[in-house]
């Protein structure tokens, strides 16, 4: 599959806020005594198994929330939420990759060379989300070189979830490094955070731009 528009919209909080929502067998990984609590606006496209050939895949946008943790010395990404255009899909990934994703209907598209991003989340049952942003590079491309918050807040190739059993698992996430952009960043709605249980942070954001990657990813495995 590939990744594109993303928006990486970071906020510090204190790890005391989220250490209480993450599995026990997850470290929360802070940088400068600080926890990370991440928005990522994007979309997939060309999403298929491996096997297939490209271009028969499916678009899937894609809006989620995400802290950074370690397993046993292994840095990677917990979700609390993700929010996808896909019914099948979202079927598909709760039940094969353990995930929290909820239907969600979203519109992405490009306004003036920026990026205009709505989500309604319309999964039955579910805590509503709306997010409502438009998004755009500024400035000059660059890498998040090693030790940088920019590799701390991107550079992740491992995700971990917790299954229904209460089994820790994990899947593995390969890609070129990420194309970056400093971001101008316009947010009019968002209730991801009181969705999952988090007040909105009163700390400043921190903003990149991708435009994208091409990624491939492990089926879910139980770590050990």
């Amino acid at each position: 599959m590939g990744w594109r528009h993303v928006l990486f919209a970071n906020w510090p909080v204190d790890p005391a806020v989220v250490e209480p929502h993450l599995p026990e067998a997850l470290a929360l990984d802070t940088r400068d005594g600080k926890a990370w609590l991440s928005v990522v606006p994007f979309t997939n496209i060309d999403v298929r198994p491996r096997r297939l050939p490209s271009g028969v895949g499916i678009p899937l946008p894609e809006l989620n929330l995400r802290t950074y943790v370690t397993h046993d010395g292994a840095p990677g990404v917990y979700f609390f939420s993700l929010d996808a255009d896909g019914l099948l899909a979202v079927l598909g990934a709760r039940l094969f990759h353990y995930l929290p994703y909820y239907y969600a209907s979203i519109d992405l598209r490009g306004e003036n060379g920026r990026i205009r991003f709505t989500n309604r989340r319309r999964h039955p049952g579910a805590r509503p989300v709306r997010f409502d942003a438009t998004y755009g590079p500024v400035g000059d491309r660059y890498t998040g070189e090693p030790d940088t918050l920019a590799a701390f807040l991107t550079a992740r190739y491992r995700y971990y979830t917790e299954a229904p059993d209460g089994t820790l698992r994990y899947a593995t996430i390969d890609h070129e490094p990420w194309p970056l952009y400093d971001a101008a960043v316009e947010i009019e709605t968002n209730t991801l955070f009181r969705a999952n249980g988090f007040s909105t942070p009163e700390s400043d954001p921190v903003h990149f731009y991708s435009p994208g990657v091409e990624t491939t990813a492990s089926g879910s495995k139980r770590t050990k």
